[in-house]
């Protein structure tokens, strides 16, 4: 079929899948946007998505909405205007909430390869929670492009599984990381030097994460275990850093969810057996996770405050990304044979104004990692770990890796 002759069986009031992060059906999408003036009150589910978010705009508010598990820029305005919402759930449990029952899916719409001799298409960079949406979907459309990359794992669906086939080829969004800072640069420094020879590595996407790949070139015998591979992979590889000598789980393979990042990433995912994509349920579990040696999980926070309670997905009120796998990745790695769970934050923001490590968050900010939870905090200015600190001294700890401005300011907050 046609993609408009595709989404015809999509009727108001129904809940609409939409494959994520790369693999997003743009064909698909722009079909069933050009249907708004006959639809009413259609609910559009998915994580992160790049690219334009069309039915988002607010001339379409009665006839879309969007209810998201992560919150991307793209979907930001929306969110936080009202004119959509947004689910806190564990990246780990998503999968669950189509399983059981309790966030039914009616018409999944996904982007795939073109089948192979043996009738299957990949979901290419994002098996995530897709690959769980399809199979309890009441009707499945998928979209075969042949410029997504065939990727390898349990990544595949038979075309038997899928209702409807649309042809269509198409660029995929790019995402590159932005040069980083000199705060930036400090922050993986330090981070890169705890890391261990022999560790299992969960790198996120952005200018530090990047910038400590680039750091761990000379490590050796690391593995990869990470929900998210971006191309700050590439440099590790072809380095020689990762081997997976010790890894436990997925052994041999760098095991992800999905990938975000440049042509090149996804030319180098492209039938390469190195990787294996699987569903966010095995990949964040963090019972999974734990059972690699040394793992070492990287992720960001916006805020912190002085006992340890971070504020990572909210400014305030505002919801500005999502829950997403950070408590995943560091209750895994806090449980693992020499884990080291890192939460990065620069000292401060707005242009050096505000102090991110704060007496109290801000109000109606929330927790995603809680102070029980919390282990290394990192910024420019060092890094300490909390872990089996009392609430005095996690506090002085705190204050010493905040900016010299404040520290004096903080430390008369600590009782």
């Amino acid at each position: 079929m046609t993609a408009a002759q595709a989404v015809a069986v999509v009727q108001s009031q129904q809940r609409v899948f939409v494959h994520q992060a790369c693999a997003v059906p743009f064909p698909l999408l722009d079909a069933l946007t050009a249907r708004a003036a006959e639809l009413r009150g259609v609910e559009m589910i998915h994580l992160l998505t790049l690219g334009p978010l069309a039915y988002a705009d607010p001339k379409h508010g009665d006839s879309f909405r969007h209810n998201a598990l992560f919150v991307g820029a793209n979907a930001r305005p929306a969110v936080q205007s009202g004119r959509a919402d947004y689910l806190p759930v564990f990246l780990s449990e998503i999968e669950g909430l189509f399983l059981d029952g309790t966030l039914p899916i009616d018409v999944a719409l996904l982007q795939c390869t073109p089948p192979d001799r043996h009738g299957y298409v990949s979901l290419g960079p994002s098996v995530d929670v897709a690959l769980s949406a399809a199979r309890v979907a009441r009707h499945v459309i998928a979209i075969l492009n042949p410029r997504l990359p065939r990727t390898h794992g349990d990544s595949f669906l038979h075309r038997s599984e899928i209702d409807v086939l649309v042809e269509g080829e198409f660029e995929l969004p790019e995402s590159h990381a932005k040069e980083s800072t000199p705060e930036q640069r400090a922050i993986a420094q330090h981070v890169a030097n705890l890391i261990p020879d022999g560790a299992t590595l969960q790198l996120g996407i952005g200018a530090i994460p990047d910038a400590i790949a680039v750091l761990l070139t000379n490590h050796r015998h690391l593995s990869v275990h990470t929900e998210m591979v971006s191309d700050a992979i590439l440099p590790l590889l072809e380095s020689g850093a990762v081997d997976h000598r010790d890894k436990k789980i997925y052994r041999n393979k760098v095991s992800a969810g999905f990938a975000i990042g440049s042509r090149r990433l996804m030319d180098f995912l492209d039938d390469n057996p190195l990787f294996a994509f699987h569903p966010t349920r095995l990949i964040n579990d963090p019972l999974l996770i734990a059972q690699n040696p040394r793992v070492c999980a990287v992720n960001a926070a916006l805020e912190i405050d002085l006992m340890g309670q971070v504020c990572a997905d909210t400014i305030g009120p505002l919801q500005h990304s999502g829950i997403g796998g950070q408590l995943d990745f560091i209750r895994g790695a806090a449980r693992s044979e020499g884990g080291m769970p890192f939460l990065c934050l620069p000292s401060t923001a707005k242009g050096g104004t505000l102090s991110r490590i704060v007496p109290q968050l801000k109000p109606g900010a929330a927790v995603l990692t809680t102070r029980g939870d919390v282990q290394w905090v990192v910024t420019e200015f060092g890094a300490v770990n909390l872990r089996g600190k009392n609430l005095r001294q996690r506090a002085e700890a705190l204050v010493s890796i905040a900016h010299p401005k404040f520290q004096k300011e903080l430390s008369l907050s600590i009782a």
